[in-house]
């Protein structure tokens, strides 16, 4: 069913982008994505993010074991399973019945599979070896490739059989006597499945590279896809010949443009390798590890190799995928969330069912049912075509960023007779619930109502869908969910003065002009120029001015104004230079305040969103800021020829900042540094002597040029 459309749709937990605490603020779930980042237990999300109830799942008694790896059905009914840690094939009956069918000295029973008479054929790994099993207990050592892992075992119509291997990458050829050697070796640590197309060609994924094979019954190879994450783990192809490819793992590269160097068949002595980009695997590469944490994508690929990517996550990854011909959809099992999802030929994407279980790491066709096989915690069983009579969602945790007050929540489903839908919420004050949380609320029993839980930063929501003839699921099509945040008082993170006289220019706007362009242009030129863009200023200097800088934020997004005002050290009233100021930077003329020490008060406000009286303002003091422009004087001034020789001696003074340089002149030579007596400038007040060796010709009169630390400069002349 699919949802009336809306005129607002806001995408993934959307809160409006002018988040203002005397606006309420919306919160929605209504797309698939939305509805995927909570919890899923008896509940399907279709693709166009509607939940209904899932198919309904029938768990097998299989005998308790760490964990499965392998699952067979017969078409006689009866299912072989095979361990992991214990080298175990179990065998189960049609009546459900289990029992020991074979034990291996290997420990891992990686996969299963049947030749056209029904003989029962294990892999095994570590160490792998490929074993005949022919009754109860009964069972000899079939095939030994010396590899240490078999991941995957395929007949052919011909009586061979196809092993999958690694570490050494590349795949056997064994016939129905046992006989068998590695006609396919490729440069990838593994190959980890194999997968026939109606022509007669086989498909081999690859782990270390996600490379994806096409290898002819002649035993010629060649690269058919290069995927950019590190394995292609498991296969499908439909009737018309489209390869399905799940592909997982870490990012290996980026996709390569031309088609990788291809592999030849192999002769009896002679290797020759796919080279394709990329180095090996990783020593100990073990594809049928612990949970996922890398992620994962599904491709649909043509015969010649076109692909197109129909799902990819970045937390999930695809352990197994079929065919299902009936209903023209791929169903593909992943790893983190235990989800099971469908893609249709429309390339819309459903997902069916979440599990307690991690990993689905097995799903196997028996009619209309899918066995299901996973892993953390172990799980064996079916998927059925009936639907469940009860599920619940549970939604992902709204954080409101600030304590909110809740107002309606509204939500619309289809009900059909004999279904319902309810909900009930929860709130607390930690980013994951837990025991300080408050309890589910009651029931909300009408589709618009007030949130019955407290007012908290965090909240959550729970869907619960249930019908009593298990033929007809309720619909739910989205959630609202309106809240007012607490008003929070703005931070003032920063405030900083520039050097004394240091201002910013405003750039002028102007557009760019080409100069000496032709005149018949197609079209405009495109304009990828950033340097302006980052640079809408420049730094000057200006006599007198005092240029202050600040950051501030406002935890509701409030918009702020800036009230700037100035307090002399010792006195105790402000005076106010500026008022509902947008910006965040301020220049001002000091000339227009008498030397001395002062502090500067910038106020932070929220008033343009808050209602009169609901407005906070928060107030930070700055350093202490000297003023001083007043010029440095020159005092008790002597200078005395001495033979070809001119002594001078002065006093530098300045009121407020130290004396930073002193500089004298007798033309026609050039200005010269001296250095107080002391050997440093660093006070107020500075006593220089020095003697300057006159230029020929030298006039009669020394300038004398003193700059404080704040930029004045005094000068002084005299005749000698």
């Amino acid at each position: 069913m699919r949802k009336p459309v809306l005129a607002i749709v806001l995408g993934s937990l959307v809160l409006t982008s002018a988040l203002r605490a005397v606006v309420p603020q919306k919160w929605e779930l209504r797309t698939r994505e939305d509805y995927l980042r909570g919890k899923f237990d008896g509940i399907s999300v279709s693709y166009d993010g509607t939940l209904a109830l899932a198919p309904k799942a029938e768990k097998i008694a299989a005998p308790q074991e760490e964990f499965y790896l392998s699952v067979l059905a017969t078409a006689e009914g009866v299912t072989f399973l095979g361990t992991g840690h214990g080298g175990k094939i179990y065998r189960i009956d049609k009546d459900g019945k289990a029992e020991l069918w074979f034990q291996a000295p290997e420990m891992d029973v990686t996969t299963l599979a049947q030749d056209a008479k029904g003989t029962l054929f294990a892999a095994t790994s570590p160490n792998g070896k490929i074993y005949k099993i022919t009754d109860k207990g009964k069972g000899e050592e079939f095939f030994n490739p010396a590899e240490k892992y078999i991941w995957d075992l395929l007949f052919l119509e011909g009586g061979d059989l196809w092993a999958a291997v690694g570490e050494n990458g590349g795949i056997y050829r064994i016939s129905p006597l046992g006989e068998g050697r590695m006609f396919f070796k490729a440069a990838q640590n593994h190959i980890l499945c194999l997968e026939r197309t109606a022509r007669g060609d086989v498909i081999a994924g690859s782990g270390g590279n996600g490379l994806l094979y096409r290898i002819g019954p002649d035993g010629r190879a060649a690269v058919l896809f290069e995927t950019p994450y590190e394995e292609v783990r498991s296969l499908a192809v439909d009737r018309e010949g489209q390869i399905y490819a799940a592909a997982s793992g870490t990012s290996t590269r980026a996709r390569k443009d031309e088609a990788s160097e291809t592999p030849v068949r192999l002769d009896a002595e002679v290797t020759v390798t796919a080279s394709a980009s990329g180095g090996e695997g990783r020593s100990g590469y073990q594809p049928a590890g612990g949970a996922a944490r890398d992620g994962g994508a599904l491709y649909r690929l043509t015969g010649d190799g076109l692909a197109k990517r129909l799902w990819s996550s970045d937390d999930e990854m695809i352990y197994s995928l079929l065919w299902r011909e009936g209903e023209k959809k791929v169903v593909f099992g992943t790893g983190g969330r235990g989800r099971i999802y469908s893609v249709d030929r429309e390339e819309r994407v459903a997902l069916l069912l979440q599990q307690s279980s991690e990993q689905v790491y097995q799903l196997v066709p028996l009619d209309s049912k899918i066995y299901v096989l996973s892993n953390n915690p172990c799980y064996f069983g079916l998927l059925l075509t009936e639907q469940r009579f009860a599920g619940e969602y549970v939604s992902p945790v709204l954080d409101a960023r600030t304590p909110a007050a809740w107002g309606r929540i509204v939500w619309d489903a289809a009900v059909a007779a004999g279904s319902s839908v309810q909900l009930q919420s929860r709130s607390g004050n930690t980013g994951e619930p837990n025991a300080t949380w408050t309890d589910w609320s009651p029931y909300y029993g009408k589709t618009e109502e007030q949130v019955l839980s407290p007012k908290a930063r965090f909240l959550q929501v729970k869907v619960l869908l249930r019908t009593q003839t298990g033929k007809a699921s309720p619909v739910f099509n989205r959630l609202t969910v309106f809240y007012l945040q607490s008003n929070i008082a703005p931070a003032v993170t920063r405030l900083e003065f520039l050097k004394p006289n240091e201002v910013y220019l405003k750039l002028p706007e102007q557009d760019d002009v080409i100069l000496g362009v032709e005149r018949a242009l197609a079209e405009a030129p495109v304009k990828k120029d950033d340097l302006r863009f980052g640079l809408p200023s420049r730094k000057a200097e200006r006599k007198g001015f005092q240029t202050v800088v600040w950051d501030a934020s406002d935890e509701n997004g409030d918009t702020l104004r800036y009230s700037l005002a100035i307090r002399k050290d010792g006195e105790t009233e402000w005076r106010v230079l500026e008022d509902a100021w947008s910006e965040t930077i301020y220049a001002f003329d000091t000339l227009a305040v008498p030397d001395g020490t002062y502090f500067l008060r910038l106020s932070a406000s929220d008033s343009p969103s808050n209602p009169l009286g609901l407005e906070l303002r928060t107030d930070r003091i700055s350093p202490p800021l000297v003023v001083d422009n007043s010029l440095p004087v020159v005092k008790g001034f002597t200078a005395a020829r001495n033979g070809a020789a001119l002594d001078i001696a002065f006093q530098a003074e300045d009121s407020y900042s130290y004396i930073e340089e002193a500089k004298i002149l007798v033309r026609p030579g050039e200005w010269r540094v001296v250095f107080p007596v002391d050997g440093i400038a660093d006070s107020r007040s500075e006593s220089f002597k020095v003697s300057l060796k006159l230029p020929a010709g030298a006039e009669n009169q020394v300038t004398v040029r003193v700059r404080d630390s704040y930029g004045n400069v005094g000068v002084f002349r005299q005749n000698f």
